[in-house]
């Protein structure tokens, strides 16, 4: 018998960084997600913003960086300013504001081809973990580990497995297109 945990884990996998990457994509909203890639110089070491202060969202379309140690503002601030954020941050001494700017109709076009375009990405992701695991039951069968009903067992419960998990990619790719292009 063969065991379709593993390719069931690496395409869950394929799915969890999808949902990551989801999360990065700023809707109009202010989402504490988006800074999840940002790095501070904190003494000499690359520690992401969450490390070194408390990020609130105050208004829907703001959020709200207190550093621990207000010597780091500046330091928050650069790496902000450094990212590909596109937002200019206002440090008023204390605290670092950003303030999210309405998304304009083509930014957020732009936005969904890019969420398709990840969703396209994830889908060749789990079809390539398919033609693995099929690839490595093929070559049970040629070497007589299993049978051939095994085998087209086995093919089979893969491609149910690629079927669901392709589905909640669309799934994926549809709930966050209509928040981006929700007004």
């Amino acid at each position: 018998m063969t065991d379709t945990k593993l390719y069931e884990e690496k395409m869950n996998k394929t799915l969890e960084n999808l949902a990551g990457e989801y999360d990065t994509i700023r809707a109009g909203r202010a989402n504490p997600h988006v800074l999840d890639r940002i790095r501070v110089d904190y003494y000499g070491s690359p520690t992401p913003i969450q490390q070194v202060g408390n990020v609130s969202v105050p208004e829907p379309r703001m959020l709200l960086i207190q550093p621990w140690d207000k010597s780091l503002l500046k330091a928050v601030e650069k790496a902000i300013l450094t990212s590909d954020l596109g937002i200019n941050p206002t440090n008023d001494g204390s605290v670092i504001r950003l303030v999210f700017p309405e998304l304009t109709e083509e930014r957020r076009k732009d936005l969904s081809k890019d969420v398709k375009k990840k969703g396209e990405n994830a889908k060749v992701a789990i079809r390539n973990i398919r033609r693995d695991a099929n690839d490595t039951f093929k070559k049970m069968e040629k070497a007589g580990e299993i049978s051939e009903d095994d085998l087209d067992e086995a093919t089979e419960k893969i491609q149910k497995l690629t079927d669901k998990m392709i589905e909640k990619v669309d799934k994926a790719i549809e709930s966050k297109t209509k928040e981006i292009m929700t007004v």
